[in-house]
C-alpha cells in the first residue's frame, strides 16, 4: 500500500511570501488522515511548520504518520525552507517518539499552571512598581536584542531570529505600555531594581486565552537571590487580578535552572517544540 499526500485546498499565499496548505493523508487514494503544512510567519518563509498531523484510529501504528511527516518535509523543501518545526503535546507519547525518530531535536517547551483561588505570599521586603516610559524603552530594546540572540545561539540564522523578535513585539506589544492587557513592572528590593516582569494574555484558541508570562528577567548581579521566584509569584498575583485561573509561559529546552524553578512552582510541560534542518 502507498501512503501519499493529496491537497485538500488550494495553496494559500500571503503578500510577504508565506505559504500554507492542508493535505489529506491517503493510502491508495483512501483518506486516512490530514496534515497542515505552512511557512512560519514569525521566522519567515525559510522556516516551515508541520501542524495538526492526524491519522485516523484504524490506520494508526502502520507507519502512515511517518510517511506523511516525511512527505510534508518534501513539500517544505520545494517551498525553499531550510528547517522544519513541530510542536507536540507533552502527553502525546507516540507523536513524540515519531519526532525523535525523524531527527527532530527539542528546542523549547511550553508550560502552564492552574492557579489557586488565593494569591501566594510574596517574599518579605520584595516590592514592585510599573516601569516608567524611559525604563520601558531601555528594557524593550535590550529584551528584543536578547531574545533574538537566544535564537541565534540555538542555530537560527540572524535574519530569522531578528524577524522572530520583531514579530513578537508587533503581536504582543503593538502599543507599547498602552497595549491592552499588558503589564510590565520592575521588581524592587530596598528601593533598587532587581528584575523585570512582562505579563499579558495569549490566545490558545479563538475566544480562549490565558495569562502568559512573556518575560521574567533578574538583573545581572542580583541573580541567585530568589528574585526570579519572587517575580514568578508576582505573575500569579497579576494573573488572578486579571481574572485568569491559568498562567502559561515558554522556556528554552537548555535553560535548566528556569525549568527547575517553574517545576518547583507547580508548572507542568504542555507542549514540546522541536526542529530539524532540511538538508
Amino acid at each position: 500500500m502507498t501512503t501519499t499526500l493529496r491537497p485538500s485546498e488550494p495553496l494559500q499565499q500571503s503578500a510577504d511570501g508565506g505559504r500554507s496548505r492542508t493535505y489529506d493523508i491517503c493510502v491508495n487514494s483512501r483518506r486516512v488522515g490530514s496534515v497542515h503544512v505552512a511557512t512560519d510567519p514569525a521566522f519567515g518563509a525559510a522556516s516551515g511548520l508541520i501542524e495538526r498531523l492526524r491519522v485516523e484510529e484504524p490506520d494508526r501504528g502502520r507507519g502512515r504518520g511517518t510517511v506523511a511527516a516525511l512527505a510534508s518535509e518534501e513539500v517544505l523543501r520545494s517551498w525553499g525552507c531550510g528547517e522544519v518545526q513541530v510542536s507536540v503535546p507533552a502527553d502525546a507519547e507516540a507523536a513524540l517518539r515519531l519526532a525523535r525518530s525523524l531527527g527532530y531535536t527539542e528546542r523549547s517547551r511550553n508550560m502552564a499552571k492552574e492557579l489557586p483561588a488565593a494569591p501566594p505570599a510574596l517574599p518579605e521586603g520584595f516590592a514592585h512598581r510599573p516601569v516608567t516610559e524611559p525604563e520601558f524603552e531601555e528594557w524593550s530594546a535590550r529584551s528584543r536584542a536578547a531574545f533574538a540572540q537566544s535564537w541565534i545561539d540555538r542555530g537560527v540564522p540572524e535574519e530569522q531570529a531578528l524577524a522572530k523578535a520583531e514579530d513578537g513585539r508587533r503581536r504582543f506589544l503593538p502599543q507599547g505600555l498602552a497595549t491592552p492587557g499588558v503589564t510590565v513592572v520592575v521588581g524592587l528590593r530596598d528601593g533598587r531594581v532587581v528584575g523585570h516582569l512582562w505579563v499579558g494574555r495569549m490566545e490558545r484558541d479563538p475566544g480562549a486565552g490565558t495569562a502568559f508570562v512573556f518575560e521574567v528577567e533578574v538583573v545581572e548581579g542580583e541573580r541567585g537571590k530568589g528574585y526570579g521566584r519572587a517575580l514568578m509569584l508576582l505573575a500569579e498575583h497579576m494573573a488572578l487580578d486579571a481574572g485568569e485561573r491559568l498562567v502559561a509561559l515558554h522556556v528554552f529546552a537548555n535553560n535548566t535552572p528556569a525549568i527547575r524553578l517553574y517545576e518547583s512552582l507547580g508548572y507542568r510541560t504542555t507542549c514540546i517544540n522541536s526542529a530539524k534542518p532540511l538538508l
